[in-house]
C-alpha cells in the first residue's frame, strides 16, 4: 500500500511540474507592422527565431487599419507603423507605452513602372503632370502613410490638380504595387523598398525629399502587453544586428 501510495505521489509530481514547464513556456509575440515590412519583418523574425525564441507572428496591412485595430482594443505586443502620425494617434489614446516608442527606420518615396518599360519621370511641371496623367496612377488611399506621402509631393510638385482624375486607390502600398505589376496601372507610387522587392516592376523616378515628409517607421509596445517576449523582440529590432537586416533590403536605419 505505501509503495502503491508514493507512486501516484511521484506521478502527481511529475504532471505537477509537467503542467508547470507548460504554463512557463515563451508566447509567441504578435506584431502588427506596416504592409511595406514584409520581407523585412519576416526575415527579422526568422533571425529572432534562430536565436531559439518563439517565431513572432506579424500581421501586415496599412498603418491605419492596424491603428484602428488597436483602438478596437485588438491583443498583440507591437505596432510598427509606417509614419509617425499613426503612432501618435495610438499614443494619444494611451495605448502604448511611451517609453518603448523608437524611430528606426527610413525609406524614400518612388514611381515605378513595369519592369520592361522605359519610361522615365521628369523632374516635375506640367511634362511630370502629364507623365503621371498618361494613364491610371495606382497611389495608397490617402489615409494610409503612402498615400498621404505620394500626395503631399504631388502637392508640392504642383501636379496634384491634373494627376487626381486619373488616380486608382489601394488598399495599401502593397496593393498598389500588385496593380502595377499585374498591369491594371502603368504607373505606382509606392516606397523603394517595395520596388526592390519586387521583380515585375522598376523605378521610374523618385521623389525629391523635400517634397515630402521624412518617411519613418516608428516602433512602440502596446500598453496591453505583458509578454516578455515582445519586448525582447522590439530591443532585438532596435539593436545593429536587427537594423542590419532592414538594411539589406533597402531601408535606412536611425
Amino acid at each position: 500500500m505505501l509503495i502503491r501510495f508514493l507512486c501516484r505521489v511521484a506521478t502527481l509530481v511529475v504532471l505537477s511540474i509537467g503542467s508547470v514547464a507548460v504554463a512557463a513556456a515563451p508566447v509567441p509575440p504578435l506584431v502588427l507592422a506596416a504592409a511595406s515590412l514584409q520581407e523585412s519583418m519576416n526575415a527579422a523574425a526568422d533571425s529572432w527565431a534562430a536565436r531559439g525564441h518563439p517565431r513572432p507572428v506579424v500581421s501586415f496591412a496599412g498603418s491605419s487599419a492596424l491603428a484602428r485595430q488597436i483602438e478596437a482594443g485588438a491583443r498583440a505586443d507591437l505596432f510598427v507603423s509606417a509614419d509617425e502620425g499613426w503612432m501618435n494617434e495610438v499614443a494619444a489614446r494611451k495605448l502604448i507605452v511611451p517609453s518603448s516608442r523608437a524611430t528606426f527606420l527610413g525609406n524614400r518615396l518612388v514611381i515605378v513602372a513595369p519592369v520592361h518599360s522605359r519610361m522615365r519621370a521628369p523632374a516635375g511641371g506640367p511634362p511630370l503632370a502629364r507623365f503621371l496623367a498618361g494613364g491610371p496612377l495606382a497611389m495608397a488611399d490617402a489615409s494610409v502613410p503612402a498615400g498621404k506621402y505620394g500626395r503631399e509631393a504631388l502637392t508640392k510638385l504642383g501636379v496634384l490638380a491634373a494627376v487626381q482624375p486619373h488616380i486608382v486607390s489601394a488598399e495599401n502600398v502593397r496593393a498598389t504595387l500588385a496593380l502595377v505589376e499585374r498591369g491594371a496601372a502603368p504607373l505606382g507610387i509606392v516606397y523603394a523598398t517595395d520596388a526592390r522587392a519586387s521583380l515585375k516592376v522598376r523605378i521610374a523616378g523618385v521623389f525629391p525629399e523635400r517634397t515630402h515628409p521624412p518617411i519613418t517607421y516608428p516602433i512602440a509596445r502596446l500598453a496591453s502587453s505583458s509578454n516578455l517576449e515582445g519586448e525582447g523582440f522590439r530591443r532585438f529590432l532596435l539593436s545593429a544586428a536587427g537594423k542590419a537586416i532592414f538594411v539589406r533590403y533597402g531601408f535606412s536605419v536611425k
